[in-house]
This record gives C-alpha cells, structure tokens and sequence, in this order.
C-alpha cells in the first residue's frame, strides 16, 4: 500500500497570504463589489461622496470575503470531492479551520464596524443580513437539502445593489429593489448552466443540485425559461426611467445573445455550450450594469460639455 503524502501548510508570508486571500474568493467578491459600487452611483444624480464609496466599497468586500471564507469552512469535505472546488487552501490542508474561522471573524468583523462608523447603520445591517443569508441559510441550510437552494439562496447574492444604494443615500427605493430582481432573475440560469456540465461532481459529493434531481431535460428547459424571465426584468429599469437609450439597446443586444445560449442549451445541448454560457452570463452582467452606469451619466457630460 502506497502512503500518500499529506499537504503541508504554506510557507512563508507571501504564500500564506495568498491562501487566505483565496478563501475569501476574490473573483466572486468583485462582481460583488462592481454591482455595489454600481448602486452607488445609480443612486444619486451627480457623484456620490467619495469617502462614502470608498468606506462602502472596502466594508462590503470585508463582509463579502469573511462569507465566502465561512462557505469554504462548512463545504470543505464536499469541495474536496469536486474537481472545480478541491485545489481550495482547505481541502489542500494549506490553512485550517480554526484559522479560515478567525480570518471570517476579522475581516466579518472589521467590515461591518467601517459601514456602521463610515458609512450607515442600514448598510451595516443590511450587509449583516447579506452574511446571514449566504454564510448561513444558504449554505448550511439550503443548498443540502432543496434544488431550489440557488433560487431562494439567490436572495443573497442579489443584494449587492440595494447595499450600495443604501450607502449613498441612507434609505431603499424602487429602482434599487429593481437591481436586485435583475440579480434574482440572472442567478438561476447562470448557476444551472454551470451545474449541468458539473452535474456527476455535485451528484458525488451529494448534492442536490436541479441536474441531479430532476434531470438535464428539466434543468435545460428551466434554464430557457429562467433566462425569458431576466429578459422581461431588465426592461424595467426603461419603464421607471432609471435607464434610457443606451441602456435599452445594450440590454436588447445582450438578452439576445443570452437567449440564444438558453435556446441551444434546451435544444441542443452539449457541456461546451454550457460552459460558454456560464461563462457569458457573467460578462453578461457586467455589462448590463455597467450599460445602466454609462446611460446615467453620458447625458449629464453631454449637458455640461454644451453648457
């Protein structure tokens, strides 16, 4: 019988660093600062304060990274088993529990006291519910045990928008719970599209993931519908103004192209078709809000450039 090597911790300050900056899924944490910092500026008709965005933007990432630390914490068995998730710093054993729960609790910790001193109580609060949602209902909750864990978990992950806008103005409208259904909508075919090609990882590591208990057939069906869905919402934004123009011919051309993904997927599917579309789904976004940011601002620098 071959022994098999167990997984020093990494060494050194530079290598240690980087494996607590991975617990805290940095990618993830950007597209959740972008569609903040987003909120942000949606939300005032100038610029918003500076120091507001700057404290806002830090606050959020610190709670983003302390939540997705804790994920990483309470699924490491189960991202062990799956190619995607098992080169993660716990599976490797690269850092330990007790050290991902003190770096949550730190970075948690710090990031929810500069909101409440920098920024406001709402978006302290309403980040804390964020963190109780993911870290927590999500995770520990949902995701074992219904196929509908990303579509009501998907709560969490929408309110990066309604975090920002409540730190630029201190209060919730309309147009910010707008933001948040777009999120909502956009979740469910982004996240299936990846668990149909990862379908037999997330059956293994007992999972039940939509592929895995209801079949391809119906997942790829309510990817289509889910999609339509998002196309319907993000029209919303032009109905109450928020968006114009150039935001409702970005939008046009981007569901578009979404839905032509979603069709495939439900006609004629293949995993590198699924792939691409995850992959589009995020780009997807990005440029859906950052269409929403040009479209707020570009009338306003053509005033002034006329004036």
């Amino acid at each position: 019988m071959v022994a098999v090597a167990t997984p020093k911790p990494a060494t050194g300050l530079i290598a240690r660093l980087r494996e607590f900056v991975t617990l805290t899924k940095p990618r993830v944490v950007s597209l959740i600062v972008f569609c903040a910092v987003i909120g942000m500026f949606l939300a005032t008709p100038g610029l918003p304060d500076l120091r507001i965005v700057l404290a806002a933007t830090v606050g959020i990432a610190l709670v983003a990274g302390a939540a997705a630390a804790i994920n990483c914490l309470v699924e490491q068995k189960i991202d062990a088993l799956m190619a995607r998730t098992r080169a993660r710093p716990l599976p490797r054993g690269q850092v330990t529990s007790r050290e991902t729960l003190v770096l949550a609790a730190l970075i948690g910790g710090g990031g929810l006291w500069l909101l409440y001193a920098q920024v406001n109580a709402l978006t302290m609060w309403l980040t804390l519910a964020t963190f109780v949602g993911y870290a927590v209902i999500y995770t520990i909750f949902l995701k074992p045990s219904t196929p509908q864990n990303i579509v009501i978990g998907g709560a969490s992950g929408a309110m990066p928008p309604i975090l920002g806008w409540a730190a630029a103005t201190g209060a919730v409208s309309h147009d910010a719970l707008i933001l948040f259904l777009i999120i909502f909508a956009w979740t469910p075919p982004h996240f299936w599209a990846l668990a149909l090609y990862r379908k037999a990882e997330y059956a293994k590591a007992g999972l039940p993931m939509l592929p895995v208990t209801h079949g391809d057939a119906f997942t790829r069906l309510h990817v289509l519908l889910y999609t339509v869905i998002l196309t319907a919402v993000t029209f919303l934004p032009v109905a109450t103004g928020m968006g114009s123009a150039i935001y409702l011919a970005s939008a046009v051309v981007l569901d578009a192209i979404f839905l032509i993904y979603a069709w495939r997927i439900w006609r004629n599917y293949s995993d590198e078709l699924s792939r691409s579309a995850f992959r589009y789904s995020i780009l997807y976004l990005s440029l859906l809000f950052a269409a929403l940011l040009v479209d707020h601002y570009l009338p306003i620098a053509i005033l002034r450039a006329g004036a």
